[in-house]
């Protein structure tokens, strides 16, 4: 398929495209509103009339049903128009509703059933089944003193956590509670999400198709050490609600490289027996057990299994009943590390064989397995990834997907047969950025996304030909304010072979004669991306204010990102820092090759691993930038999480070099331009440490880096928090580089 050839050209403000005089585009600009970071930033007061608008939808079967907060109605998918089937006031009325119950929304309503006229409310402790035919409340459930975990559809039961908010239970659909666990403390987690997120998935209770089982996890962590986070009390802290005036502990269960790790173990409850088995999967020790998945009958359960090392990777299965393992289906294994982030998923029209998603040929792609574990045939193939598995097309015994195909910076939907493998685009334009979510047949896709001139559509896709409706076309939002010119390329990575993709932020009301201070953004580590081909090409708000504060923004995807093949992320094995700092380097090259980059203003800016990469750019070649800022920056790998730290690190003990040489402790002493530093002082995520021992190396060194902290937060700023956090970063870029 070709590759769209708009998507690397640079998108034109139309002033530019007819050749209107730099006067009269700035007497233009001048009418134009300016943006604020109340406007910008998610934290930030007006952010919600400045982002595109939206339909909140739900599939109901194949109907489709839109959410508001006072009505839900049906979605016609021929033509997108809405048919009211309940409202809000209705609903109260039929509860019979007091003030105190009364609902609120109807934004998390659910139809859980399809054909019947059944939704899922959630009112102060209780959950119903309303039939809104009827009017009248079929079922419910109370939720007192339960944090719910997930509730299932077909036995109406609820598994949650107690009162102590350790213990795990499970409520039936007759309010009947049997308890799962009796030794859950902040030591030993049931029920939670385990291995810390790092496999692609984000909750440890997983219903069996019919309803009757439960897997759940255990996670023993008493092995763990604990971090010594602090929470400190508020300024109008008050003793006579028993608050303290001294700050408190909050440790964190903290598994650093190379040290001991938390060992899991995965239960199976019948609802029916009432009785509980252990997967009889051996020694957890040091092993990792991701994406739980069930047979169609309910009978068995699949797990892959990961070594310490994460290179060695098994498909294996276990009886539901028993425990007992009953075979190893498949097992793939890398020289660098196997990443199994998909659980596998059975064909709805053949209970004997699964898909399996797998990097082994180089780039994510689906396969075809049978039970006894005998590979069938490898259904997508190419050098393109397969992004997502969305669904099944039962009538034409097809997968839905979404891929980059067409093109790195893309997100499209596809149709792939089974049979012969041919996919076909089903997305209306064939460009952009799309997500798709399937109808239970999988006739239908409600398609959100945006292109770089487009915030905002949503479509119904049909399967068959010529059966889209257009359900959405958003407004600009930013309409009639004085927006800067983005636009997308590519460099050649320091290999001098591989395209990077990059995003430039122009300054607004510029001038090619002139000179401007320029910005690197940057994240640059796995499993994320910053340039795509959505609206502004991906661009964050943050990098409009600062393009209207005059700055030019320059972002680049370099090797260890997301979405290009095993080879393009792997490039950064045992070596974390390294060779993307070498491509950062050459997308500097590159902005020192235009006439309007000021190289003696040159700033860099990331959080996270992005703030990892910002002091390492200013370390590593602190002749070039002049400023930076580093939010939650990663000093040390050694200090990072066992799971994360040793897929891409190894151990310190078996990669003493690379964990010494890609650390930046060592390089404080090369500090040259104003760094500022800040971080959440409650960051369970990368510890302060990190940031504080970097600060008392510098202190040893004699060199200057600035600090800030934002007490309570954890990694991430939340709520208004942001928005300060935004206007500090813009401060500082304003002080020492413009």
């Amino acid at each position: 398929m070709k590759i769209n050839s708009w998507l690397l050209a640079s998108v034109m403000t139309m002033a530019s495209a007819m050749g209107i005089s730099t006067e009269c585009k700035a007497q233009q600009q001048a009418t134009l509103k300016q943006f604020s970071l109340e406007d910008l930033n998610f934290g930030g007061n007006n952010y919600h009339n400045m982002t595109a608008k939206n339909r909140f939808t739900t599939w109901w079967g194949d109907e489709l049903v839109r959410l508001d907060m006072d009505r839900c109605a049906t979605v016609d998918k021929k033509t997108g128009r809405e048919t009211t089937l309940f409202t809000l006031d209705e609903v109260n009325q039929w509860l019979g509703s007091d003030t105190d119950h009364k609902l609120r929304s109807l934004y998390y309503a659910e139809f859980p059933y399809a054909g019947k006229p059944l939704v899922l409310l959630a009112q102060k402790d209780k959950k119903m089944l309303l039939n809104f035919k009827t009017h009248q409340t079929e079922w419910s459930q109370s939720t007192k003193n339960a944090d719910e975990l997930e509730w299932n559809s077909l036995s109406r039961a609820m598994v949650y956590t107690g009162p102590d908010g350790y213990n795990l239970f499970v409520r039936d659909d007759q309010g009947h509670d049997t308890q799962l666990s009796t030794d859950a403390s902040r030591d030993i987690l049931y029920g939670k999400s385990v291995h810390r997120d790092e496999f692609g998935y984000s909750k440890g209770t997983f219903w069996s198709p019919d309803g009757q089982k439960l897997i759940f996890t255990r996670m023993d962590q008493s092995m763990v050490t604990d971090y010594p986070l602090v929470t400190i009390p508020d300024a109008d802290w008050k003793p006579e609600a028993g608050q303290s005036r001294i700050a408190t502990p909050a440790p964190e269960k903290y598994p650093m490289a190379g040290e001991k790790m938390h060992r899991v173990t995965l239960g199976v409850f019948d609802l029916q027996t009432k009785q509980t088995v252990y997967l009889k999967a051996g020694d957890p020790t040091d092993r990792y057990f991701t994406n739980p998945a069930w047979s169609p009958d309910s009978k068995t359960i699949y797990l892959f299994e990961l070594n310490r090392d994460q290179n060695d990777c098994r498909l294996v299965s276990y009886d539901a009943k028993t425990g007992e393992k009953i075979a190893e289906l498949y097992r793939e294994t890398d020289d660098k590390y196997v990443e199994p982030l998909h659980p596998i998923e059975f064909l709805p029209w053949d209970d004997s064989k699964f898909i399996m998603q797998s990097q082994k040929d180089g780039y994510n792609h689906l396969y075809i397995f049978s039970t006894s574990g005998k590979q069938l045939k490898q259904v997508t193939s190419g050098k393109w990834v397969v992004m997502d598995f969305i669904g099944f097309n039962k009538k034409h015994r097809a997968l839905l997907i979404a891929s980059n195909e067409l093109n790195p910076l893309q997100r499209n939907l596809f149709m792939v047969d089974m049979k012969s493998g041919k996919r076909t685009l089903l997305d209306e334009n064939g460009a952009g950025y799309h997500y798709g979510t399937a109808s239970e047949s999988g006739d239908y896709l409600l398609d959100r996304y945006s292109t770089p001139t487009t915030p905002r559509n949503i479509a119904i896709l049909g399967v068959k030909p010529n059966t889209h409706a257009r359900y959405l076309t958003a407004e600009n939002p930013w309409e009639g304010y004085n927006i800067p010119e983005y636009k997308s390329g590519s460099i050649k990575a320091a290999d001098g072979v591989t395209d990077l993709y990059y995003r430039m932020v122009m300054p607004i009301g510029f001038d090619p004669t002139k000179k401007y201070p320029t910005i690197i953004y940057v994240y640059g580590g796995p499993h994320a991306h910053n340039v795509d081909a959505s609206w502004h090409w991906g661009s964050r708000s943050w990098e409009t204010y600062m393009a209207q504060k005059g700055y030019l923004l320059f972002i680049l995807d370099n090797r260890g990102s997301e979405n290009r093949g095993k080879a393009f992320e792997q490039t950064t094995f045992r070596r974390l820092g390294e060779n993307e700092v070498k491509d950062q380097m050459e997308g500097v090259k590159y902005l020192k090759s235009l006439p309007y980059v000021d190289s003696e203003r040159m700033g860099v800016h990331g959080w996270s691993y992005g703030g990892f990469m910002t002091i390492n750019m200013m370390t590593t070649h602190p002749e070039v930038f002049k400023a930076g800022v580093a939010g939650g920056p990663v000093i040390d790998w050694k200090w990072y999480e066992v799971m994360y730290g040793e897929r891409y690190m190894d151990t310190p003990q078996t990669n003493p070099e690379g964990y010494a040489e890609c650390g930046l402790l060592q390089k404080a002493k090369n500090l040259k331009g104003k760094l500022q530093i800040i971080i959440g002082l409650n960051d369970p995520t990368v510890l302060p440490q990190h940031a504080l021992t970097f600060i008392k190396q510098c202190i040893q060194e004699g060199t200057q880096p600035d600090f800030f902290v934002y007490p309570g937060e954890p990694h991430n700023m939340r709520g208004h928090q942001s928005t300060h956090l935004h206007e500090r970063i813009s401060q500082y870029f304003d002080d020492y580089l413009k």
